[in-house]
């Protein structure tokens, strides 16, 4: 019971909660004003064509579920050591190159899927668990969050301190456990409460298949970051105007091979498996995307998986992960400065579905709490 309630309490809703800083680990002035000049966080407006469909409140649900999130961010930890609310325990963050193949079908090439294209990125992998210090091998969901550097174009984030990336945020499970804004904030209340009777009703909360995917994304186990297959689970626009589509996106392996979890595992010992594998040789993954094929392919349910067999998936990137060290105190500070969020995006590429809606309050909410929180520790202005 209590590794399901660790599993749905830092909900893979969230994945990787952003924080107000630069890439270069240091402050950035938007977050000191934000904080001096508090404002309602625009809610996304959706696209009807694409089968968008806001549902009732949700806007005012996506602030209610945020401010719950943020009552047990102050509670759980003190000044100057806030963590991610979810995936806060990093494998660590790898540099790498992201190339976009020679060629695509026109209906691919969209946004920054230029062929030939190479960009500079940033990855980073995680455990799903809110609890930074649970062992590797414990079962758990997986992250996969890729940071693009030096794109160009306008983003859908104003003002937004990293307006020159782009990101993917992946899971090693394709759908995800929940669809209703109002049944996600009740399972958050249920968490979040002292009483065990209301932890009881978790289940009651989240229905039968929301509990079924919860618990079979947590049900997850793996050797090496490197060796897992991840997924978007929800959907995202690919394009403009007429040619835009809706898509999914996934990342796996160029060569499928998997080592066996050591008889007695480390408690770090993906950070360790991560670590060697790339001391000794270069890694290698295939970016995927997989557009919808048909509109009962819903984008507001994202608890349903799009078949491969009726969706295929097609590469349209290959990421190179070179040889490198990474685990060093200065290179892991600047992962935990990283700031990842489906809404540093081009318009091209833009988050669907309520899921995604729901994510730009709460990342946008909690990131300013994390910040204030740890501001206040380090004693810099707000």
């Amino acid at each position: 019971m209590s590794d399901f309630i660790s599993l749905i309490r830092f909900s893979l809703l969230l994945t990787i909660t952003p924080i107000l800083i630069s890439t270069s680990g240091c402050a950035h002035p938007l977050a000191s004003q934000s904080l001096a000049n508090p404002h309602k966080i625009p809610y996304p407006s959706i696209d009807t064509a694409l089968g968008e469909k806001l549902q009732p409140n949700e806007n005012i649900l996506a602030q209610q579920i945020s401010e719950q999130i943020e009552q047990h961010i102050r509670k759980q930890y003190i000044a100057g050591q806030a963590l991610r609310d979810a995936h806060p325990k990093a494998h660590g963050c790898v540099r790498a190159e992201f190339h976009v193949l020679k060629s695509l079908p026109t209906n691919l090439t969209q946004g920054i899927f230029i062929p030939d294209k190479t960009y500079s990125a940033w990855i980073r992998f995680s455990n799903a668990s809110g609890d930074a210090t649970q062992a590797d091998d414990k079962n758990d969901a997986r992250g996969m969050a890729i940071k693009i550097l030096d794109v160009s174009g306008k983003k859908i984030l104003e003002n937004d301190d990293q307006a020159m990336t782009q990101d993917f945020i992946m899971i090693n499970h394709p759908v995800f456990f929940v669809n209703d804004p109002q049944r996600y904030l009740s399972f958050i209340k249920d968490v979040n409460s002292k009483s065990m009777f209301k932890k009881l009703q978790i289940p009651f909360a989240l229905g039968f298949q929301g509990t079924f995917n919860a618990v079979k994304a947590n049900n997850s186990k793996i050797s090496n970051p490197l060796q897992a297959r991840y997924w978007s689970m929800v959907p995202y626009q690919l394009g403009l105007g007429d040619k835009r589509q809706a898509v999914k996106y996934s990342a796996r392996p160029c060569t499928p091979s998997l080592t066996s979890i050591p008889n007695h595992p480390s408690h770090d010992f993906l950070r360790i498996a991560l670590r060697n594998s790339l001391e000794k040789d270069e890694a290698c993954m295939e970016f995927l995307i997989q557009p919808r094929t048909s509109n009962k392919m819903l984008i507001e349910d994202s608890m349903t998986e799009w078949k491969e067999s009726q969706a295929p998936f097609y590469q349209v990137a290959t990421i190179h992960i070179p040889k490198q060290v990474f685990d060093t105190p200065d290179q892991n500070t600047f992962c935990e400065n990283l700031s990842f969020t489906p809404w540093h995006s081009l318009p091209e590429h833009k988050p669907l579905g309520a899921i995604n809606r729901l994510r730009k309050v709460i990342y946008e909410k909690i990131s300013t709490v994390r910040h204030e929180m740890n501001a206040v520790q380090r004693k810099e202005p707000l």
